[in-house]
C-alpha cells in the first residue's frame, strides 16, 4: 500500500465519517474552569481549542483523523482521531485559553473573565526527570 493509497482512503474516510464525541471531566479552579479529555493517537498539531463568545460563551476541542489505511476489519468501534466535543460555558469564564496534550489527555482551561473569540493548538508539555 503506498502512501497516496493512505493519503486518499483518510481523505474518503473524513469526508464521510460523523466526528467522535469524547467524554469529558470538568472542575473549576480559583483560575479557570478546567476540562479533560481522552484525545488518542493524535499530535497535538492535529487538535484545535476554540472559544466563542455568545449567550452562552462555548468551548469547542476537535482533531481531524490522523490516518485511516482501507482495511478488512473484523471489528471496527473507533478511529485514529475524528474527535470534537463542544461545551457551553457557565457565565464568567472565555477570556483565555490554554491547552495540553499529553499521553492521549487533552486538558484544558479556560480562564475567568468575559468570553472572546480565540482559537489555539495545545501545546506538549516536556518530560521531566524524576531523581
Amino acid at each position: 500500500m503506498s502512501h497516496q493509497d493512505i493519503v486518499e482512503s483518510t481523505a474518503e474516510t473524513e469526508a464521510t465519517m460523523r466526528p467522535q464525541s469524547v467524554p469529558v471531566n470538568m472542575y473549576e479552579t480559583t483560575a479557570a474552569l478546567v476540562v479533560v479529555a481522552p484525545f488518542p493517537a493524535v499530535r497535538a498539531a492535529d487538535v484545535r481549542v476554540e472559544v466563542h463568545r455568545g449567550r452562552p460563551a462555548t468551548l469547542r476541542f476537535w482533531a481531524h483523523v490522523r490516518s485511516a489505511p482501507p482495511r478488512d476489519h473484523l471489528l471496527h468501534e473507533w478511529y485514529y482521531g475524528g474527535y470534537e466535543r463542544q461545551l457551553d460555558l457557565p457565565a464568567g469564564f472565555g477570556s483565555g485559553v490554554e491547552a495540553t496534550l499529553n499521553n492521549g489527555q487533552l486538558a484544558v482551561r479556560v480562564l475567568r473573565g468575559d468570553a472572546v473569540d480565540l482559537a489555539i493548538t495545545p501545546t506538549v508539555q516536556a518530560a521531566t526527570a524524576t531523581s
